[in-house]
C-alpha cells in the first residue's frame, strides 16, 4: 500500500498523470482514499491541512522505485510511504520516538555544551563520530566529560529553550485521545525527558543518566547506555509486554542509530531524516509535520 502525504492533492494527481517515470504507474491503479484532511493543528492560525492519498492492491515498489517517486513528489512538497497496511484504530498500537532532532529541534548535548562554553570541543567529537572514527558509546563518554562541573540546575535552565518540532504537540495529543501506547528512547539524558514527559502525554521514557554529586555533574554517564541496540530492545520489550501486533507499531527517528528500531516496527519513519538513516530504511518524510503521522490510522 502506498500513502502520499500532501497539502496539494490536485498537484500530486497532475504529477502522476504527467509522469513518464515510476510515479506514472499509479495512473493504472485505483486511488482508494481521497483528501482525508488533517486539520487539528489549532496552534497555528494559518496552518494548512494535510491530506493522504492511498493506493491499495499495488505491487510493492523497490527501494530504487520509491526514491524515484519521491524525487518527483518533492517538486510538489509531498511525501511517500509504503506500508503493509494502515494502523487499525480499533486495536492496541505503539508509537516509539527518538528525542533529539525528532521530537525536539535541538540536540540537547550541543545545547548543554553551549551553556558550558565548550560547544566547539563537543562538536569536534560529534564530527569524529559521524566520520566513523568513534563508536556511539565512546563519543558519548567523550562529550559528556566536557560537561563536568555544570550544576544540575542547568537542565531546568535549558528546557524552556527547547522547541518541539512542527506537529509534535498535536501528534502526542492525538495519540493520547486514541489511547495509543507511546515511548521515547533517547541517546540524550533523563533529566530533559522527565521534564518533557510532564508537559506532554508520553507513556514511557528511556535515556542516559548523567552522574552527579552534590548537585554538580561529574562528566560521566552511569548505568546502561541507550544506543541503537537498546532502542531496538526497548521497542520489543514494550511491544511484547503490551501484546501489540508488530504491524501496529510505529517508530520515528532522524539518525542512523534509529535504524534498527525503525526496521523492527511495522511502520518505521525517518522524520526529516539525515542521509545516514535514509540509506538504512525504506520510509521517511521530508515535508510533512509530525502530526501528519495521524494519517497512518485507518
Amino acid at each position: 500500500m502506498l500513502l502520499i502525504l500532501t497539502q496539494n492533492p490536485d498537484s500530486v494527481r497532475n504529477r502522476i498523470l504527467n509522469s513518464r517515470n515510476e510515479l506514472g504507474r499509479l495512473r493504472s491503479v485505483e486511488e482508494l482514499t481521497l483528501s482525508i484532511s488533517l486539520s487539528n493543528r489549532k496552534s497555528e492560525k494559518s496552518a494548512s491541512s494535510w491530506f493522504r492519498l492511498v493506493w491499495k492492491d499495488l505491487k510493492p515498489f523497490s527501494r530504487e522505485e520509491l526514491i524515484s517517486c519521491r524525487s518527483e513528489l518533492a517538486e510538489v512538497g509531498s511525501d511517500l510511504l509504503q506500508v503493509e497496511r494502515p494502523l487499525d484504530s480499533g486495536r492496541k498500537s505503539l508509537f516509539a520516538f527518538d528525542m533529539d532532532s525528532t521530537l525536539i529541534r535541538q540536540e540537547v548535548i550541543d545545547e548543554l555544551a553551549r551553556l558550558a562554553g565548550v560547544y566547539e570541543e563537543v562538536a569536534s567529537v560529534t564530527r569524529e563520530a559521524m566520520e566513523g572514527g568513534l563508536e556511539f558509546q565512546d563519543a558519548l563518554y567523550k562529550r559528556c566529560a566536557y560537561l563536568k562541573g555544570l550544576p544540575v540546575s542547568v537542565f531546568a535552565e535549558l528546557y524552556p529553550r527547547l522547541e518541539p518540532n512542527k506537529g509534535v504537540v498535536e501528534l502526542l495529543l492525538g495519540l493520547s485521545r486514541r489511547n495509543v501506547n507511546t515511548a521515547v528512547f533517547s541517546g540524550g539524558f533523563t533529566d530533559i525527558l522527565e521534564l518533557f514527559k510532564k508537559d506532554h502525554p508520553i507513556g514511557e521514557i528511556r535515556a542516559n543518566v548523567l552522574e552527579r554529586k552534590n548537585g554538580i555533574l561529574t562528566g560521566t554517564v552511569t548505568g546502561e547506555i541507550v544506543d541503537k541496540n537498546k532502542k531496538l530492545s526497548y521497542l520489543r520489550e514494550i511491544r511484547d509486554r503490551e501484546g501489540i501486533d508488530r504491524l501496529q507499531t510505529v517508530a520515528v527517528g532522524d539518525g542512523a542509530n534509529d535504524a534498527l528500531m525503525l526496521n523492527e516496527a511495522g511502520i518505521g519513519v525517518g522524520f526529516h531524516a539525515k542521509e545516514g538513516l535514509k540509506k538504512l530504511v525504506l520510509n521517511w518524510v521530508d515535508f510533512a509535520p509530525m502530526d501528519a503521522l495521524l494519517l497512518l490510522f485507518s
